[in-house]
């Protein structure tokens, strides 16, 4: 992918100005990111999903005498009723499962595979939430469907509230409020304070995740960039499985640690290492000591001001069925 070419994904940013302007730095506002969106899957399978034993899925509701937790799989009958306020249905790595979530997914191709972890897609009735909280590590905030309030800040105190199921902070101290509509879309860097809160019911939120940037070297990063436009310049329009594959095999090679020498000195590190999301990253304790400047708003291939009200509608492309990568749990509950 060029990555000087402008996305509507970024509000007519391109990829390289995204990760010098935002990455880990600020937050990222951008109406209508995904014009005419249409959720990638339906309530009904994503309900269907839930279902699954091999398929990650919990359930968190939040009543008067405080919140409840509970881990899938979940038959249908066992979910709330869709008009019973404050409860939020989760599901992790849904685009190994769907292929139209699969799709949504390799529109964030701007960044290195490596770096794509899962997509976690959650349905709120009205008033539903997860709560207060951060994520230590990059994440891309879609709405699919309905409306969903976000306060977002930049949190000092990391307490959390005790004698909870959920890592909940005890004193949020949000900045600014907005309101997404379908298709707009919120960047946000790791720990980050934010609060979602849908607006209505049938409120459907795509979750991009991010492997923690300290599990991925600069180098080994950049590495992957190289892997993936060799296989783009040695395929050109060959069959995606095989493009797909040989892209793959690439990038393992590229993290790979060095083989030793034949004099048996030791090779050099591993380049990406396990992955996943450390909360105890080092590079996520340095993004919570920086200044982070206000969030930007940007309206299709507009110029970026300062955050204010909602847009429309809008839809993802559709794609090829999902390949049967694996995932780690992220213990983040949105």
């Amino acid at each position: 992918m060029d990555i000087h070419s402008p996305l509507t994904l970024l509000g007519g940013l391109t990829a390289a100005q995204f990760m010098r302007r935002h990455w880990q730095k600020k937050p990222l506002l951008v109406r209508q990111a995904v014009p005419r969106m249409v959720p990638p899957v339906s309530r009904s399978a994503l309900f269907d999903l839930a279902a699954q034993e091999g398929v990650e899925s919990r359930l968190i509701r939040q009543r008067p005498q405080g919140w409840t937790l509970r881990h899938g799989p979940f038959a249908r009958r066992a979910l709330p009723p869709l008009q019973q306020p404050g409860w939020s249905l989760l599901v992790q790595g849904v685009d190994l499962h769907h292929a139209g979530a699969h799709a949504l997914m390799r529109e964030f191709r701007f960044l290195p595979d490596a770096r794509l972890d899962d997509l976690m897609i959650s349905y709120a009735s009205d008033s539903g939430g997860v709560g207060p909280h951060f994520d230590s590590y990059d994440v891309f905030l879609l709405q699919a469907s309905g409306r969903r309030r976000w306060s977002i800040g930049r949190q000092r105190d990391l307490r959390l509230q005790p004698d909870v199921p959920l890592k909940i902070l005890a004193q949020f101290e949000p900045e600014e409020s907005f309101v997404l509509e379908p298709g707009d879309m919120l960047y946000l860097p790791p720990r980050y304070a934010h609060d979602g809160v849908a607006v209505g019911g049938d409120c459907m939120t795509c979750s991009i995740g991010l492997r923690s940037p300290a599990a991925l070297p600069l180098g080994a990063d950049l590495l992957a960039r190289m892997a993936e436009a060799q296989a783009d310049a040695l395929l050109g329009n060959v069959d995606v499985h095989k493009s797909r594959a040989l892209k793959k095999k690439l990038l393992e090679e590229a993290h790979a640690p060095a083989k030793p020498s034949a004099k048996g000195g030791k090779g050099g590190k591993a380049g990406a290492g396990k992955g996943g999301k450390d909360k105890a990253a080092g590079a996520g304790k340095a993004s919570a000591k920086k200044a982070i400047p206000r969030p930007v708003r940007v309206s299709g291939a507009g110029k970026a001001k300062p955050a204010k009200k909602a847009g429309a509608a809008g839809s993802a492309p559709a794609a090829d069925a999902p390949a049967g990568r694996a995932i780690r749990k992220r213990k983040v509950k949105e």
